[in-house]
């Protein structure tokens, strides 16, 4: 597999830039393909057989203890084909604590993307609440009754019909960005969910994935207790075509 880069590593945790097309965690779709938790369990000589899963009743939500386990200390997620930094507890209290600063909105991450049109005005924010569609249940959207959901943004570079921008999201909800810029009629580069269909096909013969990447994250260090930042660059392939719209 296109295998994860590790960009920082102590003795409480591990900070990976994740590749386009790899997922986070295994489930029950996962059996025929490698994923970041599978490299996890590697590289910290973590044994699947050594993972005691334990099974809850309806209703029951797992001890954060065992969401470590569960997890193999794979803090938060990103989808299947954002690139990016991605964090990793090794001990249960840093893991525990991590996922504090995500709830308590400690944790600050930007992401980049690349969006159809032109975003007037070039910089605010989307402020609407977000939740699973009736009709689709893969799919989110601004609904009433959903999740408060907050993302600011910043246009950097303007390009013919498509703009790069810089988002940082305030929540933490499934599909957030993608959902936010779909509500503002300026769908993420090749987003086959939240794009449009025809829009979408159009743009994967240009690049074959999504043009999202989480670029940016500070944190307070579970340790220490000192804010820590890490950044990862653009990947080669979306840089590549960011310098070929600059070409035309």
């Amino acid at each position: 597999m296109n295998t994860p880069k590790i960009l920082y590593q102590d003795d409480q945790l591990l900070v990976l830039d994740k590749p386009s097309g790899i997922t986070v965690n295994r489930s029950d779709t996962t059996i025929h393909e490698e994923t970041v938790q599978d490299f996890v369990e590697q590289e910290l000589g973590i044994k699947n057989n050594e993972l005691s899963i334990k099974k809850r009743g309806n209703g029951e939500r797992e001890t954060p203890e065992e969401a470590f386990i569960n997890r193999s200390g794979i803090v938060h997620r990103l989808d299947k084909e954002t690139s990016g930094i991605l964090l990793v507890a090794k001990t249960p209290e840093a893991f525990i604590e991590l996922q504090r600063q995500f709830k308590e909105r400690i944790v600050k991450k930007t992401y980049l993307a690349l969006v159809h049109g032109a975003l007037i005005p070039a910089s605010g924010e989307v402020d609407v609440p977000v939740g699973r569609l009736e009709y689709n249940r893969k799919r989110f959207g601004i609904v009433a009754g959903g999740r408060d959901s907050k993302t600011l943004y910043k246009t950097l570079q303007t390009y013919t019909s498509l703009s790069l921008v810089e988002l940082y999201p305030q929540t933490g909800r499934t599909h957030q960005i993608r959902v936010h810029m779909k509500y503002l009629n300026h769908p993420l580069f090749g987003d086959e969910l939240y794009g449009g269909r025809k829009t979408a096909r159009a743009d994967r013969k240009l690049l074959p994935r999504l043009f999202l990447h989480a670029a940016k994250i500070a944190f307070l260090h579970p340790k220490s207790g000192e804010e820590v930042h890490f950044e990862s660059p653009l990947p080669e392939d979306l840089q590549n075509f960011l310098d070929g719209l600059l070409a035309r």
